[in-house]
């Protein structure tokens, strides 16, 4: 059979069967496909879609293509749990949650990705951060999860090595919004990471691949039946990304922004909600608790005890990072040359965020091509909150870059990116829609 038949088949709204699907996971694993027809097929399914037969044995394919891993004879005594979003702008969730879940007893071995499209990449922030490898071996990556309780840690060469490719060339041939292919993508890592149970931040807004509250929708569904044919208990939060999560976006500026809320010196609202009620779905799900409002309270216990910043902490250590950078991590983190508050005047109404979230590539913080280097130090700090009045004393942000030149380009996005009136916005939830394995 030729790669171009079931290109073809694809594009002309055909289903793909067990062989052809097989063709394309053994194809993508081995490089034996050129990217050219990779990008293709990508193309074809994004158009036409996948039905639900197809997305699952794509995701299941997907997650036998490298090694799997096993943690039922490590001995741990709690649920091997893990969270995932689908992206965002600002979304620094990971560094907060995986600590404060391994201190409410779950393991979390997070797998994570680099940046895809206009959102930041936990693996990307996680390289801010010196000496941290995002690529340990897995008997390393085994003993930090066993030993701290949580590790995030970049996909690996031998980890689903299919979606790892599929990954790099979505990114760039505007094919990530498609629901089969996040799917696949997002459970095949999963599954071969041994996971007993997943929660899913489902981003919905104009920041999100999936503007709209019914796609959003469909995704949770999607993700949480393909899970359970692979048996993974999955639960999904449908949230807000209709403007930046917290108060930054960027690389080693969001690791910031984790360390202080770790250190319970600073949380923000729309981001500490966020944190708490994944944190929280994640005992649920792992079987630890099975009250929400009890297992919220566990996990605030977990922040203003101090236990899941220690634990961050050691994690940092065990992967390679400084014994002190939860104490010390402004001495350690890098800084771009130029600092510069935006001013405006008005109450911020509305935010484009997809336009801030390609502000921060055109600083040099995301890709626009496969592999190319980032400034993990450029960014954005002290982002007004939707609903905030700027007087000439609130910066609208403050635009952290490498060059003069830079600066004046983001300082133009972002005006053009946030409107300002005379009126304050009516509020907007933060957590649409929690759905379980029932949904």
């Amino acid at each position: 059979m030729l790669f171009t038949d079931i290109i073809r088949r694809k594009r002309d709204g055909g289903e793909l069967g067990d062989e052809d699907i097989a063709l394309f996971v053994n194809g993508l694993a081995d490089e034996s496909i050129a990217a050219e027809q990779v990008a293709a097929l990508a193309m074809a399914i994004y158009l036409n879609s996948m039905n639900f037969d197809e997305t699952s044995k794509l995701t299941l394919a997907m997650a036998s293509s490298g090694t799997e891993l096993d943690w039922s004879g490590e001995d741990l005594d709690g649920p091997v749990v893990d969270k995932h979003s689908t992206g965002g702008v600002g979304d620094k969730v990971s560094f907060l949650l995986a600590p404060i879940a391994a201190a409410c007893g779950c393991y979390v071995p997070m797998i994570s990705g680099r940046g895809l499209g206009h959102t930041g990449g936990t693996t990307d922030k996680a390289e801010s951060i010196p000496g941290y490898d995002t690529a340990p071996d897995f008997e390393t990556f085994k003993k930090v999860v066993k030993t701290t309780g949580c590790a995030i840690i970049g996909q690996t060469a031998d980890l689903a090595p299919a979606d790892r490719r599929l990954y790099a060339i979505r990114d760039v041939t505007a094919t990530v919004a498609s629901i089969p292919l996040i799917t696949a993508s997002i459970l095949s890592k999963k599954i071969a990471a041994g996971l007993g149970a997943l929660v899913m931040d489902v981003k919905s807004g104009n920041g999100a691949f999936m503007e709209s509250f019914e796609r959003s929708e469909a995704l949770a569904r999607s993700i949480i039946n393909t899970a359970a044919r692979a048996g993974v208990a999955t639960h999904a939060l449908i949230t807000d990304m209709n403007e930046v999560l917290g108060t930054t976006a960027g690389n080693a500026v969001e690791i910031a922004e984790s360390i202080r809320y770790l250190r319970n010196e600073k949380r923000e609202r729309r981001l500490d909600e966020v944190v708490l009620a994944l944190s929280a779905e994640m005992l649920i799900a792992g079987g630890v608790e099975s009250d929400r409002e009890t297992a919220r309270q566990r996990c605030e216990d977990a922040v203003t005890s101090g236990r899941a910043a220690e634990i961050f902490g050691r994690m940092t250590a065990a992967l390679g990072g400084p014994a002190d950078f939860v104490e010390n991590y402004d001495r350690y983190l890098p800084k771009a040359p130029v600092v510069r508050p935006l001013h405006a005047n008005g109450i911020v109404s509305a935010v484009d965020t997809l336009a801030v979230g390609n502000a921060i590539i055109e600083l040099g913080g995301g890709r626009h091509n496969v592999g190319e280097q980032l400034d993990l130090s450029v960014g954005l700090t002290d982002i007004a909150a939707i609903g905030t009045r700027l007087d000439g004393e609130r910066p609208l942000a403050v635009v952290h870059a490498a060059s003069e030149k830079d600066a004046d380009v983001a300082e133009r996005s972002l005006l053009a990116a946030c409107s300002l009136s005379e009126d304050a916005p009516g509020t907007r939830p933060v957590i649409y829609e929690i759905l379980d394995g029932d949904a």
